[in-house]
């Protein structure tokens, strides 16, 4: 049975809380760049950028990023990854890039994604910014910017839905 952990409400508020701790650490926005993680990551990363203009007033650029053929368990997936699409739309070198997720859970995923952006250049800085950080840590990996801590057992799995995917927002723990 499901259980709803956030509603609307409370990822607006997470959102909100980040974006302003994004402003807080980097002195504002200027060279900084959002990435979001395909899928959920990018929704994210759009829904950030909307605030942080909001807030400060000017526009920040918001690529995707695509980490599939990055991931470390290629080689003992029964399935093929779904490839989809990486577009990052500013120069990263000498930016900061502030990598976007929807969960933060083993570290791996994170892993996979700042070795694509590596490949893409090299940034001034990577930082991190998660809507739920659920714990389970394999690699010494730790966000920056976290909407709510969540703590999960190995057997549970926290489910993002945003209405991006024509779905009501909230995050369940199944």
């Amino acid at each position: 049975m499901a259980k709803e952990l956030l509603d609307k409400k409370d990822i607006e508020r997470a959102i909100t809380r980040m974006a302003h701790e994004i402003i807080e650490r980097n002195k504002g926005i200027r060279d900084i760049c959002l990435v979001g993680i395909q899928r959920g990551g990018v929704h994210l990363a759009n829904r950030l950028s909307a605030k942080l203009k909001e807030i400060e007033g000017s526009d920040l650029p918001v690529g995707t990023l695509d980490i599939s053929f990055y991931r470390d368990d290629l080689n003992v997936r029964k399935d093929q990854p779904v490839v989809r699409r990486t577009q990052v739309p500013c120069e990263i070198n000498d930016q900061k890039v502030v990598l976007v997720d929807d969960v933060l859970f083993t570290g791996r995923s994170i892993r996979a994604a700042m070795d694509a952006v590596m490949d893409l250049g090299r940034p001034a800085a990577i930082q991190l910014a998660v809507l739920v950080d659920r714990g389970h840590r394999e690699l010494p990996i730790k966000a920056d910017f976290v909407g709510k801590n969540i703590p999960t057992s190995m057997n549970e799995t926290v489910i993002v839905q945003l209405s991006e995917d024509e779905v009501e927002d909230r995050v369940v723990l199944e």
